[in-house]
Protein backbone atom coordinates (compact mmCIF):
# COMPACT_ATOMS: atom_id res chain seq x y z
CA UNK A 1 0.00 0.00 0.00
CA UNK A 2 1.10 3.51 -1.05
CA UNK A 3 0.29 7.11 -0.19
CA UNK A 4 0.12 8.50 -4.13
CA UNK A 5 0.84 12.63 -4.80
CA UNK A 6 -2.26 13.95 -5.47
CA UNK A 7 -2.19 15.93 -8.58
CA UNK A 8 -3.08 19.80 -8.19
CA UNK A 9 -5.58 21.73 -10.22
CA UNK A 10 -2.34 22.79 -12.70
CA UNK A 11 -1.27 19.36 -13.86
CA UNK A 12 -2.48 18.94 -17.12
CA UNK A 13 -3.45 15.03 -16.74
CA UNK A 14 -6.56 16.33 -14.73
CA UNK A 15 -7.84 17.87 -18.09
CA UNK A 16 -7.49 14.37 -20.05
CA UNK A 17 -10.27 11.75 -21.04
CA UNK A 18 -9.48 8.83 -18.89
CA UNK A 19 -9.23 5.42 -20.74
CA UNK A 20 -11.42 1.95 -20.38
CA UNK A 21 -10.51 -0.28 -18.21
CA UNK A 22 -9.79 -3.86 -20.03
CA UNK A 23 -9.07 -5.87 -17.78
CA UNK A 24 -9.52 -5.91 -13.52
CA UNK A 25 -5.42 -7.60 -12.27
CA UNK A 26 -3.03 -7.08 -9.83
CA UNK A 27 -2.11 -3.46 -11.09
CA UNK A 28 -5.64 -2.56 -11.32
CA UNK A 29 -6.53 -3.93 -7.51
CA UNK A 30 -3.07 -2.24 -6.27
CA UNK A 31 -3.89 0.99 -7.50
CA UNK A 32 -7.52 1.19 -6.02
CA UNK A 33 -6.22 0.31 -2.67
CA UNK A 34 -3.45 2.84 -2.87
CA UNK A 35 -6.63 5.34 -3.94
CA UNK A 36 -8.43 4.03 -0.87
CA UNK A 37 -5.30 5.26 1.29
CA UNK A 38 -4.76 8.41 -0.76
CA UNK A 39 -8.22 9.37 0.09
CA UNK A 40 -8.15 8.98 3.29
CA UNK A 41 -4.86 10.53 4.26
CA UNK A 42 -6.19 13.66 2.24
CA UNK A 43 -9.64 13.83 4.07
CA UNK A 44 -11.69 13.49 0.90
CA UNK A 45 -14.92 11.32 0.29
CA UNK A 46 -13.87 10.46 -3.26
CA UNK A 47 -10.99 10.25 -5.71
CA UNK A 48 -10.11 9.42 -9.66
CA UNK A 49 -7.52 7.85 -11.21
CA UNK A 50 -6.50 10.63 -12.79
CA UNK A 51 -5.78 12.91 -9.50
CA UNK A 52 -3.41 10.64 -9.38
CA UNK A 53 -1.91 10.77 -12.35
CA UNK A 54 -3.02 7.95 -13.72
CA UNK A 55 -6.04 7.94 -16.81
CA UNK A 56 -7.74 5.52 -16.20
CA UNK A 57 -11.70 4.89 -15.74
CA UNK A 58 -11.49 4.22 -11.40
CA UNK A 59 -12.95 5.72 -9.14
CA UNK A 60 -13.16 5.16 -5.26
CA UNK A 61 -16.28 6.75 -3.03
CA UNK A 62 -16.42 7.05 0.66
CA UNK A 63 -20.51 6.19 1.19
CA UNK A 64 -21.11 6.78 4.63
CA UNK A 65 -20.01 9.38 6.91
CA UNK A 66 -17.98 7.23 9.52
CA UNK A 67 -15.78 6.15 6.09
CA UNK A 68 -16.16 2.30 7.07
CA UNK A 69 -17.97 1.41 3.54
CA UNK A 70 -15.71 2.62 0.41
CA UNK A 71 -16.71 1.32 -2.90
CA UNK A 72 -14.60 1.02 -6.03
CA UNK A 73 -15.96 1.46 -9.38
CA UNK A 74 -14.25 0.62 -12.40
CA UNK A 75 -15.42 2.20 -15.84
CA UNK A 76 -18.29 4.11 -13.78
CA UNK A 77 -21.28 5.93 -15.93
CA UNK A 78 -24.01 7.79 -15.04
CA UNK A 79 -27.00 6.28 -17.05
CA UNK A 80 -29.48 8.07 -15.74
CA UNK A 81 -30.08 11.09 -13.31
CA UNK A 82 -33.19 13.45 -12.11
CA UNK A 83 -33.98 16.55 -13.98
CA UNK A 84 -34.21 17.90 -10.30
CA UNK A 85 -31.02 19.90 -9.64
CA UNK A 86 -29.93 21.37 -6.43
CA UNK A 87 -27.10 23.94 -5.66
CA UNK A 88 -24.88 22.25 -3.14
CA UNK A 89 -21.36 22.95 -1.66
CA UNK A 90 -18.23 21.25 -3.22
CA UNK A 91 -14.15 20.84 -2.82
CA UNK A 92 -11.81 18.68 -4.71
CA UNK A 93 -8.32 16.84 -3.49
CA UNK A 94 -6.68 18.62 -6.32
CA UNK A 95 -8.02 22.39 -5.32
CA UNK A 96 -7.01 22.29 -1.94
CA UNK A 97 -9.11 24.89 0.24
CA UNK A 98 -11.23 25.80 -2.67
CA UNK A 99 -14.82 25.36 -2.29
CA UNK A 100 -17.62 26.13 -4.92
CA UNK A 101 -21.60 26.08 -4.80
CA UNK A 102 -22.11 23.69 -7.73
CA UNK A 103 -25.46 22.82 -9.06
CA UNK A 104 -26.16 18.87 -9.96
CA UNK A 105 -28.97 16.85 -10.29
CA UNK A 106 -30.55 15.56 -7.05
CA UNK A 107 -30.73 11.94 -8.20
CA UNK A 108 -28.65 9.24 -10.34
CA UNK A 109 -27.96 5.99 -11.30
CA UNK A 110 -24.88 4.71 -11.98
CA UNK A 111 -23.41 1.37 -13.80
CA UNK A 112 -19.99 0.49 -13.40
CA UNK A 113 -17.98 -3.03 -12.58
CA UNK A 114 -16.82 -3.95 -9.21
CA UNK A 115 -13.22 -4.86 -8.27
CA UNK A 116 -14.30 -8.61 -9.04
CA UNK A 117 -15.04 -7.41 -12.29
CA UNK A 118 -19.21 -7.92 -11.72
CA UNK A 119 -21.23 -5.29 -12.82
CA UNK A 120 -23.62 -3.45 -10.86
CA UNK A 121 -25.79 -0.84 -10.76
CA UNK A 122 -27.23 1.76 -7.45
CA UNK A 123 -28.93 5.20 -7.49
CA UNK A 124 -27.64 7.52 -5.10
CA UNK A 125 -29.19 10.92 -4.17
CA UNK A 126 -28.10 14.03 -2.50
CA UNK A 127 -25.04 14.34 -1.20
CA UNK A 128 -23.86 11.10 -2.27
CA UNK A 129 -25.10 11.45 -5.74
CA UNK A 130 -23.10 14.93 -6.06
CA UNK A 131 -20.03 13.10 -5.07
CA UNK A 132 -20.58 10.50 -7.87
CA UNK A 133 -20.98 13.29 -10.42
CA UNK A 134 -17.65 14.69 -9.34
CA UNK A 135 -16.07 11.99 -9.58
CA UNK A 136 -17.34 10.77 -12.55
CA UNK A 137 -16.79 14.22 -14.03
CA UNK A 138 -12.83 14.07 -13.69
CA UNK A 139 -12.35 10.78 -15.72
CA UNK A 140 -13.65 13.07 -18.66
CA UNK A 141 -11.41 15.70 -18.07
CA UNK A 142 -13.95 18.34 -16.80
CA UNK A 143 -13.46 19.98 -13.18
CA UNK A 144 -15.86 20.75 -10.49
CA UNK A 145 -15.56 25.16 -11.54
CA UNK A 146 -16.14 23.90 -15.39
CA UNK A 147 -19.74 23.80 -13.97
CA UNK A 148 -19.99 27.31 -12.85
CA UNK A 149 -21.74 29.88 -15.29
CA UNK A 150 -19.51 31.73 -17.63
CA UNK A 151 -18.96 34.66 -15.57
CA UNK A 152 -18.74 32.61 -11.89
CA UNK A 153 -15.83 31.05 -13.84
CA UNK A 154 -14.03 34.08 -15.07
CA UNK A 155 -13.98 35.52 -11.83
CA UNK A 156 -12.88 31.62 -10.37
CA UNK A 157 -9.90 31.73 -13.06
CA UNK A 158 -8.83 34.66 -12.38
CA UNK A 159 -8.75 34.43 -8.48
CA UNK A 160 -7.64 30.71 -8.07
CA UNK A 161 -6.10 29.63 -11.51
CA UNK A 162 -4.36 33.03 -13.03
CA UNK A 163 -3.00 31.62 -16.38
CA UNK A 164 -4.68 28.43 -16.21
CA UNK A 165 -6.94 27.60 -19.26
Amino acid sequence: MAILEIKKFKDPVLRRKCRKVRKIDKEIRKLIVDMVQTMGKGQGVGLAAPQVGVLKRIIVVQTDLKGQRILALINPKVINKSREKEKGEEGCLSFPGIFLEIKRSKQVEIKALDINGKEIKFKAQGFLARVFQHEIDHLDGILFFNRLNIIKRIMFKLKHLHGFN
